[in-house]
């Protein structure tokens, strides 16, 4: 391989693992450490040339396609040129990627290597999908029924799996260990979902706060142990934090089986919870929405700049351009008004300022995870995207503002939150898509089969 530009050596350690022709560990090992050493560009090339160089041929079909045309479908041999077909058409990569999968580290490996590809084909000249579609159909066989299974980390787990998930937290990170203790209990629970070829990394995890009511701010998530109420008084399980650690599963629904699952243990094991609602953060919603909505940057976005006066009464639009020196005059004014004010931290402590800007934010954000779309009609939003594919609703009176104060709250969404309602009928649609979901097996201190 030494004359082989890297790219190129995997390719040709890619196909020597087709051919059976030497180790299939050893060229995966030297398959892995070259791919690591790619840049962008050059994995972008790897992707490219093993949908050249790795496809079915078509000479290899033409003779099975002439008889299959010429073959009516009553014809007894029909079921057999139908299987022949399948046969040869299964991709020449489906095969080694296979392969890959049952070495130790292939599996990591494969989500790794899907994660990359599906942020590179978003800018990518040329379609990448074939490629996705072959890894995907492998990992729908993986995750699935016997391959999955359901760890709660309680604190009397080890302490590499509190560690990791406390370091994998991305919605509301911790700083401290401490921190992490404070989220397991009795009422507080975490749930991760393992695959039995990587028991010691989770593929996804959720955060779940057991309340009373519905809760609308991380201060009622987050209150001191103390302050809580007894567990016998708890009606509604809170997701406040679902963290997907493998990109390469994106689009494969795990999110939602793992919603599912917490949902039915938890509902068999206490009966008097009848609300399953999530307390979500709003990304994008400053920085990629109304930051560039105010300063008139609105193409592409469903609401101007010019619509943002109506959100506002005439008294409160008033009181905030008075805030501001040298803001001008109607809509652009206040919209650089609301620019400067927002862009910093410092409103949050200005009572009055406050009143003016709740239910004007409040709205302006229920818009934005409501009716802003994607060109394919998606929720612009992708945690809106994610909970309202999943079918779960949401309504105006389910946005908060300042539930979120923090620094990253306030950089994401101007620390405002919004409550994903999952319905009673949810849970049944969750069994119908995963038929095998109360199969999967439950571990750890407080679950099933510990």
């Amino acid at each position: 391989m030494p004359d082989l530009k890297p790219h190129e050596a995997i390719i040709d350690a890619f196909q020597n693992i087709l051919q059976k022709s030497a180790d299939v560990g050893v060229l995966f090992k030297e398959s892995k450490s070259l791919y690591d050493a790619l840049n962008k560009n050059e994995k972008e090339s790897l992707f490219e040339t093993i949908i050249e160089q790795m496809e079915v041929l078509q000479k290899d079909l033409q003779p099975i396609l002439r008889k299959l045309v010429m073959c009516k479908p009553e014809d007894p041999s029909w079921p057999r040129l139908i299987s022949q077909l399948r046969t040869l058409a299964y991709s020449p990569r489906l095969e080694v990627f296979k392969k890959i999968s049952l070495s130790p580290g292939g599996l990591k490996f494969l989500l790794d290597f899907r994660g990359d590809l599906l942020a590179i084909n978003r800018h990518a000249d040329s379609d990448l999908g074939p490629l996705d579609s072959d890894i995907v159909f492998l990992f729908e066989m993986w995750f699935q029924e016997g391959f999955l299974y359901l760890e709660e980390i309680t604190l009397n787990s080890a302490y590499r799996q509190i560690a990791l998930i406390k370091d994998r937290d991305l919605v509301h990170p911790m700083a401290s260990l401490e921190e992490m203790g404070q989220r397991l209990g009795k009422d507080r629970r975490c749930f991760a979902l393992y695959h039995r070829l990587m028991p010691y990394e989770p593929i996804i995890f959720i955060e779940v706060a057991l309340t009373r009511g519905i809760a609308r701010s991380m201060a009622e998530i987050m209150v001191d142990p103390e302050n809580r109420p007894d567990d016998t008084r708890t009606d509604t399980a809170v997701f406040y934090s679902i963290n997907n650690t493998q990109n390469g599963l994106v689009g494969l629904g795990m999110g939602k089986m793992l919603i599912g699952k917490v949902v039915s243990y938890l509902k068999d094991e206490n009966k008097k919870l009848k609300n399953f609602v999530t307390l979500s953060p709003i990304p994008g919603f400053w920085k990629g929405f109304l930051k560039p909505i105010l300063k008139g940057e609105d193409h592409g976005f469903a609401l101007k700049q010019n619509d943002i006066t109506g959100y506002f009464s005439k008294k409160g639009a008033l009181k905030i351009l008075d805030r501001v020196d040298d803001h001008g005059a109607g809509s652009a004014g206040l919209c650089r008004a609301l620019l400067s004010i927002l862009g910093g931290a410092a409103w949050i402590k200005d009572e009055d300022l406050k009143k003016d800007l709740k239910n004007p934010l409040r709205r302006i954000a229920y818009h934005y995870i409501a009716e802003e779309k994607t060109s394919r009609d998606k929720p612009l939003n992708p945690v809106a995207g994610f909970h309202l594919g999943n079918g779960a609703a949401v309504s105006e009176k389910n946005v908060h503002f300042l539930a979120n104060p923090s620094p990253k709250g306030l950089r994401e969404s101007c620390g405002v939150m919004a409550n994903y309602i999952y319905t009673p009928g949810w849970l049944g649609q969750i069994r119908r898509s995963f038929g095998w979901i109360d199969r999967v097996e439950i571990r750890g201190f407080f679950g099933k089969g510990s």
